[in-house]
């Protein structure tokens, strides 16, 4: 049993200051509302600490376990939390008019990893001088040999529209 302290905003041991508790026995049973002294005096028989795990509900609640273990627990729950909070980011893949069809073979490859990551994909066409006026169906059927090469499942998040340096679509997975 470690002796009464107040870590940050957890409080435990004689560091509670509430006169009643719902208490949470070690096995996780609810050993109903009790006052302070006697939750203590359980969590000193158990040879554990008693810490209050919910200060702002009424009463508050506290549990009697191991305060190390009980840390320990918490910081598992926000490792867990931060893992499974995925942010997505929007990648952006650039070909120009003359990349060879091994070139957009591969990133082709690179922006459907991407895609099933999660991730979106801007995909560009780069035209430059004059390239910049040709037909926008030449240009579009240009993107299309790119969707084709994709192996992810996608949907087009923008159609393709006009920008100053070519046209440019945003993909993100189905």
């Amino acid at each position: 049993m470690s002796n009464p302290r107040d870590k940050g905003n957890i409080r435990i041991n004689e560091g509670i200051r509430a006169s009643e508790l719902r208490v949470i026995g070690a096995d996780g049973e609810n050993l109903g509302v009790l006052s302070c002294e006697e939750a203590l005096a359980k969590a000193r028989e158990l040879e554990l600490d008693l810490v209050e795990i919910s200060p702002n509900a009424v009463p508050p609640v506290a549990k009697i376990i191991e305060f190390g273990k009980y840390l320990y627990e918490q910081k598992k729950k926000a490792r867990e939390n931060k893992a499974k909070s995925h942010q997505t980011e929007t990648k952006s893949i650039q070909i120009k008019i003359g990349t060879s069809d091994h070139s957009m073979g591969i990133k082709a490859k690179q922006a459907s990893s991407w895609l099933s990551e999660g991730h979106r994909v801007k995909f560009e066409l780069y035209l430059k001088g004059r390239t910049k006026y040709l037909q926008e169906a030449f240009l579009r059927e240009r993107m299309e040999r790119f969707l084709k090469l994709l192996s992810a499942e996608h949907k087009i998040a923008e159609p393709p529209a006009k920008t100053p340096k070519g046209m440019s679509m945003v993909l993100e997975r189905k």
